[in-house]
């Protein structure tokens, strides 16, 4: 007995993610856009002042492209177009962010070009201040690997028309 072709593929193919990563791409997205905002409402404080001071090369071109590409990478993700897409980005800011920042705090001075941290050095300083950039970094990493869910434009437009 023969299988048609669409039948063969559902089940070779993972089922969609469900309804409920929604609520994953609502809070990833609430923190890059607002984030990324933020980059250009206190430059000084979160935008090129910063980049400049834990050693970001070129900060006054990097600060709005990390601001542009939060903003927008959030976007994506929020309404679940190119979720994945989005997600990466957001993920390689992450890691941007974890190394530039947090591991000079894990090992108590300068790191590469990265500024030495102003607080108390160490793992459980480190820990208290990467929180939110794990979360993130680990959210992203979950959206590239089950993609958007079924209530995103992405599902909507992967499915045959009726």
């Amino acid at each position: 007995m023969m299988l048609n072709d669409q039948s063969s593929t559902q089940r070779v193919s993972a089922p969609p993610a469900p309804r409920a990563v929604v609520l994953v791409r609502a809070a990833i997205a609430f923190v890059f856009i607002a984030e990324g905002i933020q980059k250009f409402l206190y430059p000084d404080a979160l935008g090129v002042g910063r980049f400049a001071k834990i050693g970001i090369p070129s900060p006054e071109v990097m600060a709005p492209f990390v601001g542009i590409v939060e903003i927008g990478g959030g976007l994506l993700v929020l309404i679940g177009f190119l979720t994945r897409l989005g997600a990466f980005a957001l993920l390689i800011d992450m890691v941007v962010a974890i190394v530039s920042t947090k591991l000079p705090i894990l090992v108590g001075h300068e790191l590469w070009r990265f500024a030495a941290p102003a607080g108390r050095p160490g793992f459980w300083s480190m820990a208290h201040e990467a929180r939110t950039d794990v979360a993130m970094l680990l959210g992203c990493a979950f959206l590239i690997a089950v993609g958007a869910g079924t209530m995103s434009l992405d599902y909507r437009l992967s499915r045959p028309p009726p």
